[in-house]
């Protein structure tokens, strides 16, 4: 990737999937079966693994191009699969586990949210979400790191300055990457406990965009647009000046995620030079064919 507004960028991942028992095709929790933890992850050529909560979860090594980006995804998940003999994995939104089960599990399997995120919008923190829930949910966040010529090395994630940027920089992947995956992800039900718009944390060496759910991973073609729609979110900071809290057919990239709302996301996908909901639907309908 080249420098953009002279700066490097990386683009990494830590998404989430479920663990499927192959003999009883029932889900299981992935809590005791695969190694690591989150803060000691289990490390695997190009990037490492780890439980969290009932779900297994992968981070991939920082990329600089999309080459690398799909590369280290890919590499990872067989580095995963080769680790969970005997079960298959899936990438949904939402895992129906049951009530009896997720309460037959031990606390620290249960725990959700140990780390509260940030909103865009209002720069405070996120409610954390309910344990109780009979059901989970998978992520697919999406890391961004940025060198500063001016300020080497790691830096604080709650420095004013960077953090105003993370709010930034999360608001144009809600337009770039948000909107579109309204279109090739129609679950709500996630977004009861997490991924609204706008979900962010600052990091030491950047951002996390926590709003897209795991369903991005099922197909070539999503993984493109996320790094893709990704660089485009970073370049529009810096060539678009009116990027922050655009309006779009009367709503916000806010709105638009939050309702679910595919009737706009696909006037702004038409509209607002981001690739047309056709292209996405053919792309997918290519891949379902």
């Amino acid at each position: 990737m080249p420098k953009i507004g002279g700066y490097d960028f990386t683009i990494g991942a830590d998404p989430e999937v479920f663990l499927i028992n192959e003999v009883t095709n029932t889900p299981v929790s992935a809590h005791n079966l695969i190694p690591g933890s989150k803060k000691a992850p289990h490390k695997v050529k190009y990037g490492a693994v780890q439980p969290d909560g009932l779900a297994a979860e992968f981070n991939i090594d920082p990329a600089k191009n999309y080459k690398e980006f799909s590369r280290n995804i890919s590499e990872v998940m067989k580095s995963l699969e080769k680790l969970t003999p005997g079960y298959d994995f899936k990438a949904v939104p939402v895992m129906e586990f049951g009530a009896k089960y997720i309460n037959s599990l031990p606390k620290e399997a249960r725990i959700l949210g140990c780390d509260p995120d940030f909103n865009a919008y209002t720069g405070r923190a996120n409610p954390l979400p309910d344990a109780n829930a009979d059901f989970r949910t998978g992520a697919g966040h999406i890391h961004v790191g940025w060198s500063d010529p001016n300020n080497p090395g790691p830096r604080d994630p709650f420095d004013p300055t960077h953090f105003e940027a993370c709010c930034w920089l999360t608001q144009a992947m809600d337009t770039w990457l948000g909107i579109p995956s309204i279109i090739w992800d129609e679950d709500q039900k996630r977004r009861s406990l997490y991924g609204k718009a706008g979900a962010f944390r600052p990091k030491p060496y950047g951002m996390e965009y926590r709003t897209l759910s795991n369903a991005w991973l099922n197909r070539p073609s999503t993984i493109m647009l996320v790094y893709e729609n990704t660089v485009k979110a970073i370049e529009s900071m810096f060539n678009d000046p009116n990027f922050r809290n655009k309006t779009f057919n009367g709503e916000r990239a806010e709105d638009i995620i939050n309702k679910g709302d595919e009737e706009t996301a696909i006037h702004v996908l038409s509209y607002e030079g981001i690739h047309p909901a056709r292209y996405y639907r053919e792309i997918l309908e290519k891949e379902a064919a």
